[in-house]
């Protein structure tokens, strides 16, 4: 006997988004500080982001990891007792086009976090031994990484977009970093640690114009004009064979796909972003239900829109068993055609709008989200205010809308598609369904 069919709950309404009070300076060095008031806990949260072309990749991702091994006046370990006083801490990341450091500290700690700050970004030292520590500890992670399906197929994928931009290549080879030593480091830091152009995000319980004055007085002394290094043209998404990457022995096959897709500021970026949620973007999505709820071929398909400085795209992932990798392609091209070709329902519209609305709520609810979200836009040029913006777009959107942005982005000829699997197996099933060029799989 089959379960009785359950109806869901009808959707409640949409809440009001509630945008905090900020404050903004430009400081005589160059450096941008936003400041947001969210009082919810004695906390602040702090992002500062560079802008970091990675022409230098081995260079640039040490520096990342080295950046807090210590300055002219205190160690590693000093550095890390300080922030622990104030009930906070630091930590440096790098991504295609950022050189980020995102930190939290008690509201009552921002003077010395900020002077901490200011310590590291104009006296770091990169002391050889600790340098020799985190050089090895980065070419054993890239190692891992270059052993998992998941790093190798987007590795391909990202190759045959961007060629030989420097969006091309995620990782560094390991013997470059091997090569890297400190003095390499302290000119890479002279060179692109520079307050022109860089944007600090302070989110939490204080006062903004006071945060400023902070601010301003613990980073006047950072000098350095703006780099002028800019990303490069990033190249057309062309379309062409499928690119299976082999790799021998697979039990499952990694599907990546990439579509075109529109910057933030793009009228048609709404509707996109509707249109791929009712796509792959969530949990309740049709390709979700087709190849994970009704056919298993996958447990976690996902597509998201990816934004660079360069340009954006739409990113679809699968991990799928060897024997389903053509017929799982072939589902996700006809969901990506059925969408693209037939309106959605009213329903389904309005479901994928409460969800992305939603998220907007959450994505804010926190001090460390809206500090992100905040230093996000901030790297395009926009303030928060784009935000209540982006909701309006949202709650407007009609089925006409996203039904246009799905013919003019995602039609399935218009996607570059990578599989990484057991060519031997699944070669001959996936020439059925699409021209197929194979090479073996590369770290």
């Amino acid at each position: 006997m089959s379960a009785p069919t359950r109806t869901l709950p009808p959707l409640g309404p949409t809440r009001r988004l509630k945008l905090p009070g900020q404050a903004e300076r430009t400081l005589d060095n160059g450096l941008t500080v936003i400041v947001v008031r969210r009082p919810a806990v004695p906390l602040v949260e702090l992002r500062l982001w560079m802008p970091f072309v990675r022409a230098h990749l081995a260079r640039g991702h040490l520096l990342a990891q080295t950046l807090l091994s210590g300055t002219e006046t205190m160690s590693s370990v000093q550095i890390a007792a300080e922030l622990q006083r104030i009930g906070g801490g630091l930590s440096a990341g790098l991504d295609p086009d950022r050189l980020m450091l995102s930190g939290t500290a008690l509201a009552t700690g921002l003077d010395r976090m900020l002077e901490i700050l200011a310590d590291v970004v104009t006296g770091a030292s990169y002391p050889a031994e600790w340098v020799g520590v985190e050089r090895d500890r980065l070419v054993d992670g890239i190692q891992v990484a270059r052993s998992q399906p998941a790093h190798l197929a987007r590795t391909a994928l990202l190759r045959r977009i961007f060629g030989r931009h420097p969006y091309s290549t995620q990782t560094p080879d390991p013997e470059q970093v091997r090569a890297v030593r400190p003095a390499a480091l302290r000119t890479l830091h002279a060179l692109r640690v520079r307050p022109a152009g860089a944007v600090l995000v302070l989110v939490g319980d204080v006062r903004p114009e006071q945060a400023l004055d902070t601010a301003e007085k613990a980073l006047a002394g950072w000098q350095g004009g703006e780099h002028a290094a800019e990303v490069p043209p990033v190249p057309p998404l062309e379309p062409g064979p499928l690119l299976l990457v082999d790799r021998p022995g697979s039990v499952q096959s990694s599907m990546r796909m990439a579509l075109p897709a529109v910057p933030r500021t793009h009228p048609d970026h709404a509707a996109l972003q509707l249109a791929n949620l009712i796509f792959g973007g969530y949990f309740s999505s049709r390709w979700v239900e087709n190849i994970r709820e009704d056919k298993g071929y996958t447990y976690g398909p996902h597509s998201m829109v990816e934004h660079s400085v360069g340009g954006s795209l739409l990113l679809a992932a699968a991990e799928v068993a060897t024997e389903v990798t053509a017929p799982a392609l072939l589902e996700t091209t006809y969901e990506l055609g059925r969408l693209a070709t037939v309106p959605p329902k009213q329903e389904e519209l309005d479901q994928a709008r409460q969800y992305a609305l939603g998220t907007l709520q959450l994505g804010i609810a926190t001090q460390a989200g809206l500090a992100s979200f905040v230093s996000a836009y901030a790297g395009s040029g926009l303030r928060l205010d784009f935000l209540a913006e982006h909701a309006a777009r949202l709650a407007k959107a009609s089925v006409d809308d996203v039904t246009e942005a799905a013919a003019r982005y995602l039609a399935p000829s218009r996607a570059v598609t990578v599989v990484l699997g057991d060519a031997e197996r699944i070669e001959p099933s996936l020439s059925t369904l699409t021209p197929v060029q194979t090479t073996p799989a590369t770290p």
